[in-house]
Order: structure tokens, then C-alpha cells, then sequence
């Protein structure tokens, strides 16, 4: 992906110094899939309306942690957390670049995924993620 592209989508820096970027929209998240490695982490919330994030580090190098730090990122800026009224947990769905497929009728955004892992957000982590910015 060029540098370019890059300057228009969500980033942050975990903790342990890698970095990771996030669609804006549709057609971002789109481009972050494509940008995303096969042993690379890709992260999603459960319900629609959530930025891919992507964790630029192999999967073998990436910390319970880090898969941490980028679920709360997701779940920040997700539908799930914004559109309520009343804020709870998000659930946030990990996978590897590789198992992600994109059949023909699937609309712009959007993604199947082969292998899922769930880690579940608390409310109380994404109000200190928020604080901390």
C-alpha cells in the first residue's frame, strides 16, 4: 500500500511498538483486507458497522496483549459502542489475513472469515482507552 493510502486511515501504536490501521468507511476497510498479510492479525467487531484493524506484525510475534489493545481499538470505533445509548461490551471477532474470503454477491465491506476468535471488550476498557487519548 502506498504511503499515500496510508495518511487516510485510522493508526495507533501499541504498546509494544507495532503498528496497526483501521478502515474509516467501506471502501477503507476494503483496502486495509487487501493491504492485510496471511499471517497477519485482522480484527472486526461482531455486529456490522466496525473498522477492520489490522495488526502489521506476523501472528507469531503478536502478544495476547497486542490482540488486546487492538480489540479496544476496534471496539472504540464501532457502531456498537457509538450508537447506543447505553454503553456495554463489545464483542470483537479475531482472524488471520488467510482466512478471510470475499465471495462474488458480497457487497462492498464487506468479508467472510473462516476462523474466528472472540475476545470480549468491557465497557470499562474502552472508557479508559477513550481517557487515555
Amino acid at each position: 500500500m502506498a504511503s499515500k493510502e496510508i495518511k487516510n486511515f485510522r493508526k495507533g501504536t501499541l504498546s509494544s511498538g507495532k503498528s496497526i490501521f483501521a478502515g474509516k468507511n467501506a471502501e477503507q476497510n476494503e483496502k486495509i483486507i487487501a493491504q492485510a498479510g496471511k499471517n497477519e492479525y485482522v480484527l472486526h467487531t461482531e455486529k456490522p458497522g466496525s473498522p477492520f484493524v489490522n495488526i502489521k506484525a506476523d501472528a507469531k510475534d503478536t502478544t495476547k496483549e497486542d490482540l488486546m489493545e487492538a480489540a479496544v481499538f476496534c471496539a472504540k470505533f464501532s457502531q456498537a459502542w457509538k450508537k447506543p445509548k447505553i454503553k456495554k461490551d463489545v464483542e470483537v471477532h479475531v482472524f488471520l489475513g488467510k482466512d478471510i474470503f470475499k465471495a462474488g454477491d458480497m457487497k462492498t465491506g464487506t468479508f467472510g472469515v473462516k476462523k474466528v476468535k472472540k475476545i470480549l471488550v468491557k465497557k470499562s476498557e474502552i472508557e479508559n482507552f477513550l481517557e487515555n487519548e
